[in-house]
């Protein structure tokens, strides 16, 4: 295996572990990384595939107890149900949007500048929504209703935009929508699951033809390299949420947009994705 392929993977595996459920968007770090990094190649499109699945499972690993209380009582436990429930409601908006407007959005937003800009906004919502004063309706995951799961649902489809960020839209539209801090940032670790899931498979199946036994190692090393840092971060985040808002993301935000954009109309770095 070429070693510099493992080593583009060991970053893009970081990359995606440390940004998927921060409010900083993922994707468009992944965007921008496999440009400066060359990978954003058919190859390089299973190859992040691999890596968001690498951070969903270091989720399941986190709430392992959780998830194994809910399958184990999905069809005796009402609580269960409930919880199941409100992750399918708050799952469908973005997959219906996605099936609609995902191949449109890929092919004109999926590249550095646009990204840029989606970074740049987000972080205005973000700004402005901190400065609210935030009350707090629900406090627990299990006290959410069907209607705050279909608000968080269809703040989630903002996501779709690169740049946006799953988690950003999904905890600060929770916030907004009346949950605590902890509840919106942990029912968007929970939502990540069942839509990185779906995202993951669907993509997977339309790009069968790409999957090659001799990229396991590559895969591998990206997996584990997610899986890793996503863990990391996850726990990082809780104790962060106890004591801070997320104004210093969006601080991060405006300053990495305003870089990628000046290096473009600059030239100093060709971005070519």
């Amino acid at each position: 295996m070429d070693s510099t392929l493992l080593l583009k993977a060991l970053i893009l595996g970081i990359v995606e572990g440390l940004t998927e459920f921060l409010p900083i968007s993922s994707t468009g770090h992944l965007i921008l990384t496999a440009d400066l990094l060359g990978f954003n190649d058919n190859k390089g499109k299973i190859f992040e595939i691999v890596i968001q699945t690498g951070a969903m499972l270091a989720i399941v690993w986190e709430y392992r107890l959780r998830f194994s209380r809910v399958l184990g009582g999905m069809f005796s436990d009402a609580t269960a149900r409930r919880f199941i429930a409100r992750l399918l409601v708050a799952f469908m908006p973005a997959a219906i949007m996605g099936l609609i407007f995902g191949s449109y959005i890929k092919a004109m937003l999926f590249k550095p500048v646009p990204v840029a800009i989606a970074f740049i906004a987000g972080a205005f919502v973000i700004l402005w929504a901190e400065k609210r004063q935030h009350r707090a309706r629900v406090v627990e995951v299990d006290d959410m209703s069907w209607r705050d799961a279909l608000l968080v649902g269809c703040a989630q489809c903002f996501a779709l935009i690169p740049g946006t960020s799953r988690s950003g839209a999904t905890i600060i539209g929770g916030m907004l929508f009346g949950l605590s801090r902890r509840a919106a940032t942990e029912f968007s670790f929970f939502l990540a699951v069942p839509t990185l899931v779906a995202a993951g498979a669907y993509d997977a199946w339309k790009n069968r033809a790409l999957l090659d036994v001799h990229d396991i190692g590559l895969f591998g090393v990206g997996l584990v390299a997610a899986f890793i840092s996503a863990f990391l971060c996850v726990r990082w985040l809780l104790r962060f949420i106890v004591s801070h808002d997320f104004t210093i993301f969006a601080w991060y935000r405006i300053v990495f947009g305003l870089i990628v954009l000046g290096t473009a109309y600059s030239g100093i770095v060709n971005w070519s994705a």
